[in-house]
């Protein structure tokens, strides 16, 4: 499942409520996912964190995305793999080096 682009009921920051996205499964255990939030809201200015997947790239099918999209690496959040709704489809291996080399750059402490 890791690399796995799946549908999940997301978190807001808040916690106030959750709403039915797309996400990047990061990581997996035997109980839970890590996910990374994608948004199909594209800014002009991507922040550091964001990383597009734009149907004009290579592996844009692949993705089972529908439309223009970022993943967003500054959203994560680890949900219960029986929320998992779906599964769309999952990153090419192109895609995948640019998510982990983005991963190292943010998170390394």
């Amino acid at each position: 499942m890791k690399g796995a682009i799946i549908l999940i009921p997301f978190p807001y920051t808040d916690f106030s409520a959750t709403k039915l996205r797309p996400a990047l499964v990061l990581y997996e255990n035997k109980y839970d996912v890590v996910v990374a939030f994608i948004s199909s809201k594209v800014p002009a200015d991507l922040s550091h964190p964001d990383i597009p997947v734009l149907q004009q790239h290579r592996g844009f099918a692949e993705s089972g995305l529908k439309v223009d999209s970022i993943i967003k690496l500054d959203k994560i959040a680890t949900i219960m793999k029986k929320y998992v709704v779906g599964e769309l489809g999952e990153l090419t291996s192109e895609f995948r080096a640019v998510v982990n080399e983005k991963m190292g750059e943010i998170y390394q402490i």
